[in-house]
């Protein structure tokens, strides 16, 4: 009897239903490492920022722990399923607060002809069908999203309560929708959110299209709250620097391309471009639609099978709206190496600086000078000045 098998029967307590067609992992990531960056402050302010080093935990993959799991119905269905909980491997604390599997919970079914249907918390199709050339697939989120991570194209943003659809791949195309639900009494469309995209993966050619919703589970607008899509009492989506000024939006929606090419064996690049809007309602505090546009380019190579290198570049800008008459905008450049001990292990380093110009809107609806949020993992400790540096080295396993 494998171990898969074995697992299996100690969660459901008997062995007697054991069948060769069934089977359930348990697999993990512990990623821990050390991080500095020049300037820190909190978020809002514009003054006393100091250098930091500190512990850095899952900069290159989120440290976690999962099962996940299948069973042939026959047919060519299966059932799925997947729970997977994140941790911060500094400290030994979960992850995100309320709740254990929170990076991901959901049970479902998959069809050969008819595609993939699953429900509970999980990526919204926006994100999967763009990820294969996010820029944070080798330059990592904590360092390289687009600045705050505005756009929602790294993995940290799952929904609670979605169904999520995706087709079978045909002619190199798939398509993927998902739905999750609000359940804000007396209102449908409140704290919902849903996505829909199209992905086309052909040779050494891919690219795919998204558009994603996101509802405020407060009518009219207002502060961001756990009935909302999101992963940790209501920080999510990522408010950062960036986006600190439009957090009590009505709405927010989200446009993305993403796509990539092979070069060759040791060389590829990708790219992205997204368009992101904050939409006021009448308790939000800013009256006019915020935009942000952002566009990068990441270029990876791999000489062996023990080293990566990557670099990336992204632009973002601001629209003027708000009375800010001197929109923001947001130049980083990031580098990532990797070196592979094995096959599961490795060590990282990774380097970023970013550059604010222009105003934007603090959360009390003042203009305030642009000030730099790197990625989305200086979110709440950014610059209070026009720039920020930031380095970061570490160790990761995975089993």
């Amino acid at each position: 009897m494998n171990r898969a098998i074995i697992l299996s029967c100690v969660l459901g307590g008997a062995c007697a239903g054991a069948q060769a067609q069934s089977s359930v992992t348990l697999y993990g990531i512990v990623d821990n490492g050390l991080s500095w960056q020049n300037s820190s402050a909190s978020l809002g302010s514009t003054s006393g920022g100091r250098s930091l080093v500190k512990m850095t935990a899952g900069v290159w993959a989120g440290s976690r722990f999962g099962l996940k799991g299948s069973e042939d119905l026959g047919g060519g269905t299966k059932a799925i399923f997947a729970l997977e909980a994140g941790f911060n491997s500094a400290n030994g604390t979960s992850q995100f607060t309320g709740g254990l599997f929170t990076r991901q919970s959901w049970v479902g079914v998959t069809n050969t002809r008819f595609g993939t249907l699953t429900a509970g918390r999980q990526y919204t199709a926006y994100y999967t069908i763009l990820a294969p050339w996010s820029p944070t697939t080798w330059l990592t989120g904590y360092f390289g999203a687009h600045p705050g991570d505005v756009d929602s194209l790294d993995n940290i943003y799952r929904a609670n309560n979605s169904l999520v659809y995706q087709s079978p791949t045909i002619g190199g195309f798939t398509l993927g929708a998902s739905y999750a639900l609000g359940g804000v009494a007396g209102s449908v469309n409140a704290g919902s959110t849903w996505t829909a995209g199209l992905q086309y993966a052909n040779g050494p050619f891919g690219v795919g299209a998204a558009f994603e919703r996101i509802n405020n589970s407060t009518p009219g607008g207002g502060t961001w709250g756990p009935a909302s899509t999101t992963s940790n009492g209501g920080a999510e989506p990522a408010v950062s620097a960036i986006n600190n000024g439009y957090q009590t939006a009505q709405a927010q929606q989200r446009f993305a391309v993403t796509g990539g090419y092979q070069i060759s064996a040791a060389w590829d690049v990708s790219a992205s471009y997204s368009n992101v809007q904050y939409i006021p309602g009448i308790g939000s505090g800013f009256r006019t639609t915020a935009i942000f546009n952002s566009a990068g380019a990441v270029l990876h190579f791999r000489p062996s099978t023990s080293w990566d290198f990557a670099g990336g570049y992204s632009y973002t800008r601001a629209t003027l709206a708000n009375g800010v008459s001197n929109a923001a905008q947001y130049h980083q450049v990031t580098l990532s190496q990797y070196y592979a001990l094995s096959k599961r292990t490795g060590l990282y380093a990774v380097e970023s600086g970013q550059r604010a110009n222009g105003n934007t809107l603090s959360s009390n609806g003042k203009v305030i000078i642009a000030t730099p949020s790197l990625g989305d993992g200086f979110s709440s400790t950014p610059a209070s000045s026009r720039s920020q540096i930031a380095v970061g080295i570490g160790f990761v396993h995975r089993f």
